[in-house]
């Protein structure tokens, strides 16, 4: 059910490039995300980039509480008139790379989002911070997604699935063409669902080290082991071979090659504090 304070929420804003904005319009790919983000009764959700309202209005309807973050202030303006007579939707003019998610939700939260596809990662990677969302449901670029869910050695594993599979678990849940969308987009996309694991591979206060160490590692993807550590962490070749046979892997495996649990032994070898190993 579509809520309208004013004449002022039925003039829809039109889409803008420079924000990247693609309005999902397909009902079936809006009901899919909704009922991927599970029982929403007595829940906040968080949603990221509400454009004009159209997954907006499916979470009002099923969610106790619903933060929606737009960046776009005319956006802003038809949401604000959209939602004007319910009390449990907050409008959040802002960047969601400048604020605090956990902070907004004001507790526990799930997350739902059309992510703009130029800043993906960045969002995503926001999202990742501590404490994390319940659930997130994103809709993302298919070539994202792909990479996001890869296993090792699959040809699209690479930094942003071994981080990703570190903390999270990530389902790839359905294909979503070009059509869904107004404008269409270039590309293909898809939507996917990501979770907290229970046990994490890597200590929160490993992390950062962890993200960065992965990222260099993959920027040479095509070099053995050990001349990757020695390349990332300064050591010399005997240093080196030490650390990877102290972790149990093979001096001339490649890091496309290797689960995010044995990228944390590695990190905890030449990172971790001795009484945290």
């Amino acid at each position: 059910m579509r809520h309208r304070s004013s004449a002022s929420a039925n003039r829809l804003p039109a889409p803008r490039k420079r924000f990247g904005q693609h309005f999902l319009t397909d009902t079936r790919v809006l009901d899919s995300i909704v009922e991927a983000l599970g029982d929403l009764s007595g829940t906040t959700v968080v949603e990221i980039g509400p454009g004009r309202g159209a997954l907006t209005d499916r979470l009002v309807a099923r969610a106790a509480r619903v933060v929606a973050i737009e960046v776009d202030r005319d956006l802003v303006q038809h949401l604000r008139a959209r939602y004007a007579d319910r009390p449990n939707v907050e409008i959040v003019e802002a960047d969601v790379l400048t604020t605090t998610l956990a902070d907004l939700a004001g507790g526990p939260y799930v997350l739902a989002g059309n992510v703009p596809y130029y800043i993906t990662t960045p969002i995503i990677f926001h999202a990742l911070e501590l404490p994390r969302p319940e659930r997130a449901v994103y809709l993302v670029q298919k070539e994202v997604a792909e990479r996001m869910a890869a296993p090792p050695g699959d040809k699209t594993y690479g930094a942003l699935s071994v981080n990703l599979q570190a903390v999270v678990n990530v389902e790839f849940l359905r294909k979503v063409l070009p059509g869904a969308f107004n404008p269409p987009p270039a590309v293909d996309s898809a939507v996917v669902r990501i979770t907290p694991k229970a046990e994490a591979a890597i200590e929160p206060e490993l992390e950062e080290r962890y993200r960065s160490f992965v990222l260099a590692a993959f920027g040479l993807r095509r070099k053995q082991l050990v001349r990757v550590i020695r390349t990332v962490a300064s050591l010399d070749a005997e240093r080196a071979l030490d650390v990877v046979t102290r972790c149990g892997l093979d001096p001339m495996a490649r890091p496309e090659t290797l689960t995010p649990v044995e990228f944390a032994r590695l990190v905890r070898a030449l990172y971790a504090a001795p009484s945290s190993r």
